[in-house]
């Protein structure tokens, strides 16, 4: 499995960004994807989920200002990061999870959970 993720980069805050991940081997349109981040001295936090069926899910402080969307048809995520603030600064990491209960916990899913899948991450970095 590959996960490769673009669309970082540096923006002022109250811009926007759209982050993609491509998914290639046994990743499917029917397995959850989804976005994490880490911060430096913090732990990885939930940023969005998108279960096979299209049900999503995001972390409370990205609510409102991120969407995140999936092509089946190209096995891709989307991140679409408006507002941002610099608290929104980190590595963001795609991830997915080809597991047969992943679906449903990620229906659920609250916060951070250990995919099994994750790619090499992608650095947003937005100014004050």
């Amino acid at each position: 499995v590959q996960l490769q993720a673009s669309g970082g980069g540096l923006v002022q805050a109250g811009g926007s960004l759209r982050l993609s991940c491509a998914a290639s081997g046994s990743i499917s349109s029917t397995n959850p994807m989804g976005w994490f981040r880490q911060a430096p001295g913090k732990q990885r936090e939930l940023v969005a989920v998108i279960t096979g069926g299209g049900d999503t899910n995001y972390g409370n402080s990205v609510k409102g200002r991120f969407i995140i969307s999936r092509d089946n048809a190209k096995n891709t995520i989307y991140l679409q990061m408006n507002t941002l603030k610099p608290e929104d600064t980190a590595v963001y990491y795609c991830a997915a999870d080809n597991r047969p209960w992943a679906d449903l916990v990620v229906a659920g899913l609250r916060g951070n959970y250990p995919m099994n899948y994750w790619g090499k991450g992608t650095q947003v970095t937005v100014s004050s």
